[in-house]
């Protein structure tokens, strides 16, 4: 058997594409695409609309089989369900949608971040976004899911476009921040952008007519600074006219570009108040129990100068920097600055502002007292917990807290020397305050740290004093 999957993008199909769908005894597609082609009239069709149940009538067929599927069905697509049940398919692609929406708009996208909402939890997704300045997500159903994932990031102020049936006559591409409530069409690819790009190279049709839709931006919400917004569309003459913006630096990574080159930076790479900041030698414990990443959001609670929420940013996670001083608001949003990143500030004490804030993988707590760590753990419910405590008095407490919380909790004890100076050229050692690092997972064996003896008979090893 032999299954051919061509990909659609409202285009002719090419002479191997139309050859394939030619001999095909079995079509399978979307609705929308098998109306699109010439179906041999011999050949029996099958709508995919439960991509399980399409897919076990594809694998049962015991003739060629075509497959209609959107653009480039290797990226994000059906050739990958298809090799999990041992088939591998002869691929024609068309050009994926991403690419299309893109395309539509006048952008580059070898640094967009490609996501995908279709049949996936929104929240990962959103977090990526909202962290990245420029995400391309595929979407698909259900509407409500989706339409939250836009509304979510037009109140962070981000310039959100619809590039809506793609390909097809009914095709649109739309600022959705100029449209009140929109109707969405499926399929349909969401681009966000959170600073100044080129202006798109053709007007946005508004619906029934080619004029742009009037509007402007969504405003951001409390603590978010407002994305730069996009110049408006102009014509493809006016464009041509105008000086082109200046490109950035050349990339050879597409997308996110992964860690960075250096972190636990120093202090005096952050603007701080009376060296009020979680140190580069334990920042880079935190950073290590945190783990950030692109998709996970990391709540900094008592944030400070924001110098851990920042570190999380650079790693590509969503950070939210929760900090009840003006002053320190505005330190952690320079700082954001300085460093190119995206993060969110809600100023105000715990638990008042927690509500309504995107659930975290992680919370760090490097500032407030216990009954603030106590409130943003039991907002949260956040998989992990990371402390930082310079009080020995706390210590007990805190982890009595997290253990009855059903999580297990781990820590050490940290101290750093620093290389510094002596008249003559000498060297010493200026040793740093110590400071307790608490680290606390969910789902794991709740409980306070063991002892050696309980923790070799987890380990199945002998304890301390054991002979073997």
């Amino acid at each position: 058997m032999t299954v051919t999957v061509i990909g659609c993008d409202g285009s002719a199909l090419t002479p191997a594409a139309s050859a394939a769908l030619a001999g095909a005894s079995v079509v399978a597609g979307a609705r929308r695409h098998l109306v699109s082609v010439t179906v041999p009239p011999a050949a029996e069709r099958i709508v995919i609309q439960h991509l399980d149940t399409a897919l076990d009538a594809i694998c049962a067929a015991r003739a060629p089989a075509a497959v209609l599927a959107s653009g480039d069905p290797g990226f994000f697509g059906i050739v990958r369900a298809l090799r999990a049940r041992g088939v591998t398919p002869v691929v024609i692609p068309a050009v994926s949608s991403v690419a299309l929406a893109f395309a539509r708009l006048g952008l580059d996208w070898t640094d967009a971040l490609v996501l995908s909402a279709h049949g996936r939890a929104a929240g990962p997704v959103l977090a990526a976004a909202l962290a990245h300045p420029k995400a391309a997500i595929l979407t698909g159903p259900p509407e409500a899911a989706t339409g939250q994932l836009r509304s979510a990031l037009l109140a962070a102020g981000r310039t959100v476009y619809a590039a809506e049936r793609l390909g097809a006559p009914g095709e649109r591409v739309r600022n959705l921040a100029r449209h009140s409530a929109p109707e969405v069409t499926d399929p349909h690819v969401l681009i966000s952008l959170a600073g100044p790009e080129p202006a798109p190279s053709a007007p946005e049709p508004a619906p029934g007519g080619l004029a742009p839709a009037p509007g402007g931006l969504a405003p951001a919400p409390s603590g978010l600074a407002p994305a730069p917004a996009l110049p408006e569309p102009v014509s493809p003459a006016a464009a041509a006219a105008r000086p082109a913006a200046a490109p950035g630096p050349a990339s050879w990574l597409a997308g996110h570009q992964g860690a960075p080159a250096g972190w636990a930076l120093p202090e005096a790479d952050f603007e701080h108040r009376d060296s009020m900041i979680t140190k580069a030698e334990v920042r880079a414990l935190v950073l290590a129990r945190l783990g950030p990443g692109p998709g996970r959001t990391i709540w900094d609670v008592g944030a400070g100068s924001g110098s851990v929420a920042v570190e999380c940013a650079r790693f590509g996670a969503w950070a939210i920097a929760v900090e009840s001083d003006e002053d320190q608001c505005g330190r952690i949003r320079r700082n954001a600055a300085a460093h190119g990143v995206l993060l969110q500030v809600v100023a105000g004490r715990a638990p008042d502002v927690l509500a309504g804030l995107p659930a975290p993988d992680a919370v760090f707590a490097g500032g407030g007292d216990d009954d603030v760590l106590a409130a943003a753990v039991k907002a949260g419910q956040p998989g992990r917990v990371v402390v930082t405590l310079v009080s020995v008095d706390r210590v007990r407490g805190v982890c009595e807290m997290l253990a009855g919380s059903a999580y297990e909790v781990n820590g050490t004890q940290l101290q750093a020397a620093r290389l510094a100076g002596l008249p003559g050229g000498s060297l010493r050692l200026a040793a740093a305050n110590p400071v307790f690092v608490i680290w606390a997972d969910q789902g794991k064996e709740p409980g306070l740290p063991a002892g050696p003896t309980a923790q070799a008979d987890r380990a199945g090893r002998p304890g301390p004093g054991a002979t073997s």
